[in-house]
Protein backbone atom coordinates (compact mmCIF):
# COMPACT_ATOMS: atom_id res chain seq x y z
CA UNK A 1 0.00 0.00 0.00
CA UNK A 2 1.46 3.58 -1.03
CA UNK A 3 1.82 5.71 1.89
CA UNK A 4 1.30 9.51 2.43
CA UNK A 5 4.56 10.74 2.08
CA UNK A 6 4.10 13.20 -1.02
CA UNK A 7 4.98 16.74 -0.80
CA UNK A 8 2.29 18.92 -2.76
CA UNK A 9 3.61 21.90 -3.93
CA UNK A 10 2.63 25.06 -1.79
CA UNK A 11 0.30 26.34 -4.84
CA UNK A 12 -1.30 23.35 -4.79
CA UNK A 13 -5.05 22.83 -3.62
CA UNK A 14 -4.97 19.22 -2.30
CA UNK A 15 -8.12 17.05 -2.61
CA UNK A 16 -9.29 14.38 -0.02
CA UNK A 17 -11.69 11.91 -1.08
CA UNK A 18 -13.37 9.51 1.84
CA UNK A 19 -15.08 6.41 0.01
CA UNK A 20 -14.35 4.68 -2.84
CA UNK A 21 -17.72 2.53 -3.60
CA UNK A 22 -19.12 2.77 -6.79
CA UNK A 23 -19.83 6.65 -7.24
CA UNK A 24 -16.40 7.39 -5.42
CA UNK A 25 -13.92 5.81 -6.79
CA UNK A 26 -15.07 7.25 -10.38
CA UNK A 27 -15.60 10.88 -8.56
CA UNK A 28 -12.17 10.67 -7.29
CA UNK A 29 -11.22 9.19 -10.60
CA UNK A 30 -11.55 12.44 -12.45
CA UNK A 31 -10.71 15.00 -9.84
CA UNK A 32 -6.96 12.97 -10.17
CA UNK A 33 -6.79 12.58 -13.96
CA UNK A 34 -7.74 16.80 -14.25
CA UNK A 35 -4.53 17.32 -12.32
CA UNK A 36 -5.92 18.26 -8.82
CA UNK A 37 -3.46 16.38 -6.41
CA UNK A 38 -5.82 13.40 -4.79
CA UNK A 39 -5.49 11.95 -1.43
CA UNK A 40 -8.00 8.75 -0.58
CA UNK A 41 -8.62 7.26 1.82
CA UNK A 42 -11.54 4.00 2.20
CA UNK A 43 -12.40 1.61 4.51
CA UNK A 44 -11.37 -1.37 2.24
CA UNK A 45 -8.09 -0.32 1.37
CA UNK A 46 -8.14 -2.25 -1.83
CA UNK A 47 -10.52 -0.73 -3.55
CA UNK A 48 -8.06 2.37 -3.98
CA UNK A 49 -5.45 0.37 -6.12
CA UNK A 50 -6.38 1.67 -9.50
CA UNK A 51 -6.18 5.23 -8.40
CA UNK A 52 -3.02 4.72 -6.16
CA UNK A 53 -1.46 2.95 -9.60
CA UNK A 54 -2.74 6.88 -11.08
CA UNK A 55 -0.95 8.99 -8.90
CA UNK A 56 -3.48 9.15 -6.22
CA UNK A 57 -1.86 8.99 -2.50
CA UNK A 58 -2.98 6.66 0.32
CA UNK A 59 -3.67 8.13 4.00
CA UNK A 60 -3.82 5.38 6.76
CA UNK A 61 -6.79 7.33 8.63
CA UNK A 62 -9.53 9.93 7.23
CA UNK A 63 -7.65 11.91 9.84
CA UNK A 64 -4.40 11.75 8.42
CA UNK A 65 -6.08 12.72 5.13
CA UNK A 66 -7.81 15.68 5.96
CA UNK A 67 -4.75 17.34 7.87
CA UNK A 68 -3.44 17.56 4.51
CA UNK A 69 -6.02 18.39 2.19
CA UNK A 70 -7.69 22.13 1.61
CA UNK A 71 -10.95 20.25 0.66
CA UNK A 72 -12.23 16.76 1.55
CA UNK A 73 -15.22 15.19 0.04
CA UNK A 74 -16.56 12.14 1.43
CA UNK A 75 -19.20 9.43 0.32
CA UNK A 76 -20.03 6.99 2.04
CA UNK A 77 -23.56 5.16 2.15
CA UNK A 78 -25.49 6.10 5.24
CA UNK A 79 -25.35 9.16 8.20
CA UNK A 80 -23.98 6.42 11.21
CA UNK A 81 -21.87 6.19 8.25
CA UNK A 82 -20.61 9.79 7.57
CA UNK A 83 -20.85 11.02 11.20
CA UNK A 84 -18.40 7.93 12.01
CA UNK A 85 -16.35 9.00 9.47
CA UNK A 86 -15.90 12.69 10.68
CA UNK A 87 -16.29 12.14 14.56
CA UNK A 88 -15.15 8.79 14.86
CA UNK A 89 -11.60 7.59 15.93
CA UNK A 90 -8.86 8.58 13.68
CA UNK A 91 -11.90 10.48 11.87
CA UNK A 92 -11.73 13.64 9.83
CA UNK A 93 -12.25 16.20 12.96
CA UNK A 94 -9.48 14.70 14.44
CA UNK A 95 -7.14 16.54 11.53
CA UNK A 96 -8.83 18.28 9.91
CA UNK A 97 -7.48 22.46 9.76
CA UNK A 98 -9.59 25.82 9.98
CA UNK A 99 -10.03 26.69 6.41
CA UNK A 100 -10.93 23.57 5.13
CA UNK A 101 -13.98 23.29 3.10
CA UNK A 102 -15.95 19.83 3.60
CA UNK A 103 -17.91 18.55 0.97
CA UNK A 104 -20.64 15.36 1.34
CA UNK A 105 -21.77 13.50 -1.87
CA UNK A 106 -23.60 11.08 0.32
CA UNK A 107 -27.16 11.07 0.86
CA UNK A 108 -28.22 11.14 4.02
CA UNK A 109 -30.63 12.69 6.56
CA UNK A 110 -30.53 16.74 6.98
CA UNK A 111 -30.45 16.74 10.28
CA UNK A 112 -27.07 14.69 9.69
CA UNK A 113 -25.53 17.76 7.66
CA UNK A 114 -26.86 20.25 9.87
CA UNK A 115 -25.38 18.38 12.91
CA UNK A 116 -22.09 18.26 10.89
CA UNK A 117 -21.93 21.80 9.71
CA UNK A 118 -23.02 22.92 13.73
CA UNK A 119 -19.69 20.86 15.01
CA UNK A 120 -17.82 21.80 12.40
CA UNK A 121 -17.91 25.35 11.87
CA UNK A 122 -16.51 26.08 15.36
CA UNK A 123 -13.31 24.74 14.16
CA UNK A 124 -13.21 26.96 10.92
CA UNK A 125 -14.43 24.15 8.66
CA UNK A 126 -16.93 24.86 6.11
CA UNK A 127 -18.98 22.50 5.19
CA UNK A 128 -21.75 21.67 2.12
CA UNK A 129 -24.08 18.86 1.84
CA UNK A 130 -23.96 18.32 -1.94
CA UNK A 131 -25.42 14.48 -2.31
CA UNK A 132 -25.58 13.80 -6.36
CA UNK A 133 -27.94 12.10 -8.89
CA UNK A 134 -27.40 10.42 -12.36
CA UNK A 135 -26.36 6.88 -10.94
CA UNK A 136 -23.09 4.77 -11.65
CA UNK A 137 -23.62 5.73 -15.36
CA UNK A 138 -23.43 9.69 -14.47
CA UNK A 139 -20.42 9.10 -12.23
CA UNK A 140 -18.24 7.61 -14.95
CA UNK A 141 -19.70 9.80 -16.85
CA UNK A 142 -18.71 12.84 -15.17
CA UNK A 143 -22.49 13.90 -16.09
CA UNK A 144 -23.61 13.65 -12.28
CA UNK A 145 -26.30 16.54 -11.53
CA UNK A 146 -25.17 17.88 -7.64
CA UNK A 147 -27.47 19.28 -5.61
CA UNK A 148 -25.91 22.01 -3.18
CA UNK A 149 -26.51 22.70 0.33
CA UNK A 150 -24.70 25.62 2.49
CA UNK A 151 -22.86 28.71 1.99
CA UNK A 152 -23.27 30.48 -1.84
CA UNK A 153 -19.84 31.54 -1.59
CA UNK A 154 -18.44 28.53 -0.47
CA UNK A 155 -20.01 27.02 -3.45
CA UNK A 156 -18.56 29.10 -5.56
CA UNK A 157 -15.01 28.57 -4.18
CA UNK A 158 -15.08 24.57 -5.08
CA UNK A 159 -17.21 25.15 -7.92
CA UNK A 160 -14.15 23.91 -10.53
CA UNK A 161 -13.85 20.27 -8.38
CA UNK A 162 -17.92 20.35 -8.77
CA UNK A 163 -17.91 20.77 -12.38
CA UNK A 164 -15.40 18.05 -12.91
CA UNK A 165 -17.87 15.57 -11.57
CA UNK A 166 -20.97 16.92 -12.89
CA UNK A 167 -22.96 18.55 -16.15
CA UNK A 168 -25.31 20.64 -13.40
CA UNK A 169 -24.40 22.03 -10.24
CA UNK A 170 -27.36 23.85 -8.15
CA UNK A 171 -27.30 26.12 -4.93
CA UNK A 172 -30.56 24.89 -3.46
CA UNK A 173 -30.05 26.68 0.42
CA UNK A 174 -28.67 26.43 3.51
CA UNK A 175 -27.28 23.31 5.48
CA UNK A 176 -28.94 20.68 4.80
CA UNK A 177 -30.78 21.96 1.98
CA UNK A 178 -28.99 20.18 -0.69
CA UNK A 179 -29.93 16.76 1.40
CA UNK A 180 -33.96 17.57 1.47
CA UNK A 181 -33.49 18.13 -2.61
CA UNK A 182 -32.21 14.33 -2.53
CA UNK A 183 -34.94 13.46 -1.06
CA UNK A 184 -37.58 14.61 -3.17
CA UNK A 185 -35.53 13.56 -6.07
CA UNK A 186 -35.47 10.39 -4.66
CA UNK A 187 -39.22 9.99 -4.16
CA UNK A 188 -39.74 10.86 -7.56
CA UNK A 189 -37.34 8.09 -8.50
CA UNK A 190 -39.20 5.35 -6.17
CA UNK A 191 -42.56 6.40 -8.19
CA UNK A 192 -41.24 6.20 -11.70
CA UNK A 193 -39.44 2.70 -11.04
CA UNK A 194 -42.78 1.86 -9.38
CA UNK A 195 -44.99 2.97 -12.16
CA UNK A 196 -42.32 1.41 -14.70
CA UNK A 197 -43.12 -1.89 -13.27
CA UNK A 198 -46.58 -1.44 -12.81
CA UNK A 199 -47.06 -0.77 -16.48
CA UNK A 200 -45.02 -3.39 -17.99
CA UNK A 201 -46.89 -5.93 -16.16
CA UNK A 202 -50.28 -4.68 -16.35
CA UNK A 203 -49.22 -4.33 -20.38
CA UNK A 204 -47.89 -8.20 -20.18
CA UNK A 205 -50.84 -9.18 -18.26
CA UNK A 206 -53.78 -7.96 -19.98
CA UNK A 207 -52.29 -8.85 -23.32
CA UNK A 208 -49.85 -6.39 -25.21
CA UNK A 209 -46.17 -6.67 -25.25
CA UNK A 210 -44.62 -4.60 -22.93
CA UNK A 211 -41.39 -3.62 -24.87
CA UNK A 212 -43.64 -1.93 -27.35
CA UNK A 213 -46.01 -0.58 -25.15
CA UNK A 214 -42.99 1.42 -23.85
CA UNK A 215 -41.98 2.53 -26.59
CA UNK A 216 -44.88 3.67 -27.82
CA UNK A 217 -45.78 5.51 -24.38
CA UNK A 218 -42.20 6.96 -24.20
CA UNK A 219 -43.01 9.44 -27.41
CA UNK A 220 -45.99 11.21 -25.14
CA UNK A 221 -46.59 12.56 -21.87
CA UNK A 222 -45.26 9.44 -20.07
CA UNK A 223 -41.89 10.01 -21.50
CA UNK A 224 -38.93 9.79 -18.77
CA UNK A 225 -35.51 8.84 -17.95
CA UNK A 226 -36.34 5.84 -16.34
CA UNK A 227 -38.38 4.37 -19.44
CA UNK A 228 -35.54 5.31 -21.06
CA UNK A 229 -32.41 3.75 -19.45
CA UNK A 230 -34.34 1.32 -16.93
CA UNK A 231 -37.06 -0.48 -19.26
CA UNK A 232 -34.78 -1.56 -21.77
CA UNK A 233 -32.63 -3.56 -19.54
CA UNK A 234 -35.25 -4.79 -17.44
CA UNK A 235 -36.40 -6.09 -20.86
CA UNK A 236 -33.08 -7.66 -21.49
CA UNK A 237 -33.51 -9.78 -18.38
CA UNK A 238 -30.63 -7.45 -16.75
CA UNK A 239 -31.13 -6.32 -12.80
CA UNK A 240 -27.97 -6.07 -11.39
CA UNK A 241 -27.33 -2.45 -10.45
CA UNK A 242 -26.28 0.39 -11.09
CA UNK A 243 -27.89 1.65 -8.09
CA UNK A 244 -28.42 -0.66 -5.65
CA UNK A 245 -31.88 -1.38 -4.13
CA UNK A 246 -30.69 -1.17 -0.75
CA UNK A 247 -29.62 2.90 -1.32
CA UNK A 248 -33.38 3.10 -2.68
CA UNK A 249 -34.88 2.13 0.44
CA UNK A 250 -32.08 3.98 2.58
CA UNK A 251 -33.16 7.15 0.97
CA UNK A 252 -36.89 6.59 1.15
CA UNK A 253 -36.72 6.00 4.89
CA UNK A 254 -34.95 9.22 5.23
CA UNK A 255 -37.83 10.66 2.60
CA UNK A 256 -40.49 9.32 5.15
CA UNK A 257 -38.77 10.51 8.38
CA UNK A 258 -37.61 14.01 7.27
CA UNK A 259 -41.92 14.02 6.26
CA UNK A 260 -42.86 12.75 9.55
CA UNK A 261 -40.31 15.17 11.62
CA UNK A 262 -42.90 17.90 9.92
CA UNK A 263 -45.84 17.00 10.54
CA UNK A 264 -46.27 15.89 6.35
CA UNK A 265 -48.49 13.07 4.87
CA UNK A 266 -47.19 11.54 1.50
CA UNK A 267 -49.31 8.75 0.89
CA UNK A 268 -47.31 7.13 -2.00
CA UNK A 269 -44.06 7.81 -0.95
CA UNK A 270 -45.08 5.66 2.35
CA UNK A 271 -46.34 3.00 0.30
CA UNK A 272 -43.00 2.86 -2.50
CA UNK A 273 -40.69 3.12 0.71
CA UNK A 274 -42.38 -0.15 1.93
CA UNK A 275 -42.20 -1.92 -1.20
CA UNK A 276 -38.16 -1.17 -1.47
CA UNK A 277 -37.83 -1.99 2.32
CA UNK A 278 -40.21 -5.41 1.45
CA UNK A 279 -37.43 -5.60 -1.63
CA UNK A 280 -34.67 -5.84 0.68
CA UNK A 281 -36.33 -7.84 3.47
CA UNK A 282 -36.75 -11.01 0.67
CA UNK A 283 -33.28 -10.66 0.09
CA UNK A 284 -33.12 -8.32 -3.53
CA UNK A 285 -31.36 -5.74 -1.92
CA UNK A 286 -28.28 -5.94 -4.23
CA UNK A 287 -29.82 -5.38 -7.38
CA UNK A 288 -31.34 -2.49 -9.11
CA UNK A 289 -33.62 -0.31 -8.05
CA UNK A 290 -35.40 -0.92 -11.02
CA UNK A 291 -35.52 -4.61 -9.88
CA UNK A 292 -38.79 -3.38 -7.70
CA UNK A 293 -39.89 -4.87 -10.57
CA UNK A 294 -39.99 -8.34 -8.56
CA UNK A 295 -42.35 -7.31 -6.11
CA UNK A 296 -44.78 -6.34 -9.02
CA UNK A 297 -44.51 -9.58 -10.55
CA UNK A 298 -45.20 -11.45 -7.09
CA UNK A 299 -48.58 -9.91 -6.44
CA UNK A 300 -49.73 -10.28 -9.82
CA UNK A 301 -48.05 -13.97 -10.46
CA UNK A 302 -46.83 -12.76 -13.72
CA UNK A 303 -43.08 -12.79 -14.55
CA UNK A 304 -41.99 -10.07 -16.66
CA UNK A 305 -40.97 -11.81 -20.23
CA UNK A 306 -37.34 -11.18 -21.24
CA UNK A 307 -35.33 -11.13 -24.55
CA UNK A 308 -33.80 -14.37 -22.55
CA UNK A 309 -36.74 -16.09 -21.61
CA UNK A 310 -38.11 -16.10 -25.57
Amino acid sequence: MYNCTKEFKMQDKVIGYIGLGTMGSAMAGHLLSSGFPLVVWNRTASKAQALLEKGAIWAESPAVLAAQCDVVFINVSDTKDVLEVIFGENGVAQGIRPGTILIDNSTIAPTGSREIDERLAPMGVRCLDAPVSGGDIGARNATLTIIVGGDEATLEEVRPYLNVLGKKITHVGGSGAGQIAKAANQIMVAAQMVAEAELMIFAQKAGADPAKVVEAINAGAAQCWTLDVKAPKLLNGEREPGFKATLQAKDMNIAVETARAYHMNLPATALHTQLYNGMVAIGEGNLDNSAIISMIEVMNGEKLKTKESD
